[in-house]
């Protein structure tokens, strides 16, 4: 069923708004060869699609970004290196507008016609224990301004000196944010000490960072994991979208409900 079915529908009166509400969030899951594109994601959860570029082909990236661009007009591509990004920009830097970072690795392609960003929902903090884990705050710093979040950002803010702590727990509390992402590998036990201090959601994510047993991130998970401070969550190692992403839909939700 396309769209303009559904619209004709709800004009002639055979379904409500809820059962069109409903349709139009299924719709549009849209196939090529070697991948399955969720072109409804935005409208249906309010995430962009997010591409992971690790591990995939030139030729398959661009023919996911084609189809996308064709078809929602927007496409965040996370993990893509250099070589990916130079034939990404060498193929649509005439028909999009591109952004690529090196440290995140994110890049943002966008048709002519779409909006660079979604509305502002709210401010979210980005904390680093050391300067190791800098790209994956960066990655999600990437994600969470693409969701419109205004994002404030600590780096190198370890427990190893733990006065660095306070003048971001005061900040994050002056400005009011709708909730802490905290980047850590080692032990990472920085993310316990921030949920500790502050009154909103913590996102812990565990970076591959450290030395010897544990120090690929595993120590610092399962330290996050056996965390004693409540409100602290935590996704998996060096996963920064998936942290932006949760703090992105919880400042939008803060908002909706102010």
């Amino acid at each position: 069923m396309e769209l303009r079915e559904i619209l004709q529908l709800l004009r002639d009166g055979k379904i409500g708004i809820d059962e069109a509400d409903a349709k139009i969030k299924l719709l549009a899951v849209s196939k090529i060869e070697g991948a399955c594109l969720d072109i409804s994601r935005e409208l249906r959860k309010g995430v962009p699609e997010i591409v992971y570029a690790e591990g995939k082909s030139i030729e398959d990236l661009l023919a996911i970004v084609d189809s996308f661009l064709k078809s929602d007009g927007k496409i965040v591509i996370t993990r893509a290196n250099e070589a990916q990004a130079g034939e990404l920009m060498k193929r649509f830097q005439h028909t999009a507008r591109i952004r690529y970072d090196k440290r995140s690795r994110v890049m943002v392609v966008n048709s002519s016609k779409s909006s660079s960003t979604f509305d502002r929902v709210g401010k979210v903090a980005v904390l680093t224990a050391g300067t190791a884990d800098i790209g994956i705050a960066e990655e999600a710093k990437a994600v969470l301004e693409e969701m419109g979040c205004e994002v404030i950002s600590f780096y190198d803010v370890g427990i190893a000196g733990i006065h660095r702590v306070f003048p971001a727990v005061k900040k994050c509390i002056t400005e009011n944010v709708a909730a802490v992402i905290v980047v850590a590998g080692m032990e990472g036990a920085l993310a316990s000490v921030i949920s500790s201090l502050v009154s909103v959601p913590v996102i812990g994510v565990p970076s591959s960072s450290g030395y010897g047993m544990g120090g690929k991130g595993e120590g610092a998970l399962v330290s996050m994991l056996q965390s004693c401070s409540p409100g602290l969550v935590v996704v998996n190692i060096d996963n920064g979208v998936g942290a932006a992403v949760a703090a992105a839909l919880i400042a939008k939700r803060c908002r909706l409900n102010k």
